[in-house]
C-alpha cells in the first residue's frame, strides 16, 4: 500500500522536532508499506464500486507496529469526561503516549477520531496524534461511505488553529498500489467497530495475511 499525502495540523513543541517523532514517522510510513492484498508486498485491489471491506485492510500494519513495540486495542482517556473505547495503536514515549487510528467508519467517524485526539493533546492526556483514512481514489472501492481523506479536508483548517505549547496532529491518505479483477474482493462482516475487538484478536496472535487470504478464497 502507498501513501499518497500527508499533513500536520498541529506541530509544535520539543516532541515535534525530536528523534523519537522521526521514528514514529518512520514506522508508522513502514507499517503502511507492509499492508499488501492478493500479492507479497502489493495492495491490488478489485475494482468494484463498494465490493470492499475496511478492518483486513489493517491487520498488517496493525501487525508490523506490534512488532515494533507499539500497544494494540490500548484503552485510554483521551478527553476528560469521554470514554472513547480503545485506541487501534499506541506508542509510549518520553514525552507521552502517541495515539493513531486506522478509519473503518464513515465521516462522523473519521472527524470523532481527529477530535478526541486534539482534546487529547489539549488536555495532555496524549503527545499526539495520526489518523489514516482511504484517499478518495481507493474510498469508491471500499464499503460505502468509508470517510476519505479529501472528504474530511475542509475541516482541516479548524485543527491548525488549536492552540497548544506542544504536541503533533495528522492525517495520512493512504491508496491501492494497482487494481486487478483478479483481485478476491476484501471480505465485508464485521465493518465498523463493533466486532472489531473480537476480530483483530487473532492477527495480533500471529495470523498472517496469507491466512487470511487462503481463508477468504475458500
Amino acid at each position: 500500500m502507498k501513501i499518497v499525502t500527508e499533513e500536520f495540523f498541529i506541530h509544535k513543541g520539543e516532541f515535534s522536532q525530536s528523534k523519537e517523532l522521526n521514528q514514529i514517522l518512520i514506522e508508522i510510513r513502514t507499517a503502511i508499506k507492509s499492508v499488501s492484498w492478493h500479492v507479497e508486498d502489493s495492495f491490488i485491489i478489485n475494482p468494484i464500486r463498494k465490493g470492499n471491506g475496511v478492518v483486513p485492510i489493517k491487520l498488517n500494519f496493525i501487525k508490523t507496529l506490534v512488532s515494533f513495540g507499539w500497544k494494540a486495542e490500548k484503552r485510554m482517556r483521551l478527553a476528560e469526561g469521554m470514554n472513547p473505547g480503545p485506541i487501534d495503536i499506541v506508542k509510549a514515549t518520553s514525552y507521552g503516549d502517541f495515539a493513531v487510528e486506522w478509519e473503518t467508519g464513515n465521516i462522523s467517524s473519521s472527524h470523532r477520531a481527529l477530535n478526541k485526539m486534539a482534546v487529547g493533546i489539549i488536555q495532555d492526556l496524549i503527545i499526539g496524534g495520526i489518523l489514516i483514512l482511504p484517499s478518495r481514489n481507493l474510498a469508491r472501492y471500499l464499503t460505502d461511505r468509508i470517510g476519505n481523506f479529501e472528504e474530511i479536508k475542509p475541516y482541516f483548517s479548524l485543527y491548525r488553529n488549536v492552540i497548544v505549547d506542544s504536541g503533533v496532529l495528522g492525517a495520512i491518505a493512504i491508496d491501492y498500489d494497482d487494481f486487478s479483477d483478479k483481485s478476491p474482493l476484501i471480505p465485508k462482516g464485521y465493518d465498523g467497530r463493533s466486532r472489531r475487538r473480537k476480530d483483530l484478536n487473532n492477527p495480533l496472535l500471529g495470523t498472517k495475511l496469507s491466512d487470511d487470504l487462503s481463508s477468504s478464497e475458500k
